[in-house]
């Protein structure tokens, strides 16, 4: 099953042959029938975005549900959004926050951020600004832009934690690094106004 995984790997990513989005979809499907986790997720992907067959997210639930089942993280993630968002199944925010806790504590970066959202704002659980201050650092430390983002607005309102200028100026800067626009532009701002760092018109106009 890991062989058809790859070959349709192959298919959608135009590697070594031509893209061909419908023999992706049918040996994804072929893998996934074999309880290949990975070909369950692709699988999923294919139905909620209609590549290769017709757009279905009753079916894109089932198989993202399918490969969660088998300790794949992305899926997880993306049947918490389903939960969440009422994608193919009714919306039950409970189940999103397990999903996004599973997916979580499996290293996705994705849903340590939604996770702190959740905690944030009491969504699927009780509030808790603590927890949320804790996944916002865990999944900016592993690299998520909007988390940084997050993070730097954590330390700029001091809802959360302390306030820190210095932290909020090193949150956008990272991000910004990582090419995201939303932290260019307040990394900008920052060099503007001086707000934790020392004021340099040159460089906020970089930014």
């Amino acid at each position: 099953e890991f062989v058809m995984n790859s070959l349709a790997n192959c298919y959608y990513n135009g590697k070594g042959t031509e893209k061909n989005f419908k023999k992706a979809f049918y040996w994804y499907q072929k893998s996934a029938e074999n309880c290949n986790k990975d070909a369950m997720y692709n699988l999923a992907m294919c139905y909620k975005n209609g590549e290769g067959t017709v757009k279905n997210l009753e079916k894109a639930f089932y198989w993202f549900q399918k490969a969660a089942e088998n300790e794949n993280s992305n899926a997880m993630f993306s049947l918490a959004i389903c939960h969440e968002n009422g994608e193919g199944i009714v919306k039950n925010l409970k189940k999103a926050f397990y999903w996004y806790q599973k997916s979580a504590e499996n290293g996705n970066n994705n849903a340590m951020n939604n996770l702190a959202i959740c905690y944030e704002n009491g969504k699927g659980m009780e509030k808790d600004l603590e927890k949320a201050f804790y996944w916002y650092q865990k999944a900016a430390e592993n690299g998520n832009n909007d988390a940084m983002n997050n993070l730097s607005v954590c330390y700029r309102n001091g809802k959360i934690t302390e306030k820190n200028l210095e932290k909020v100026f090193y949150w956008h800067q990272k991000a910004a690094e990582n090419n995201d626009t939303f932290a260019m532009n307040n990394l900008g701002l920052c060099y503007e106004i001086g707000e934790g760092t020392a004021k340099n018109i040159k460089k906020a106009f970089y930014w």
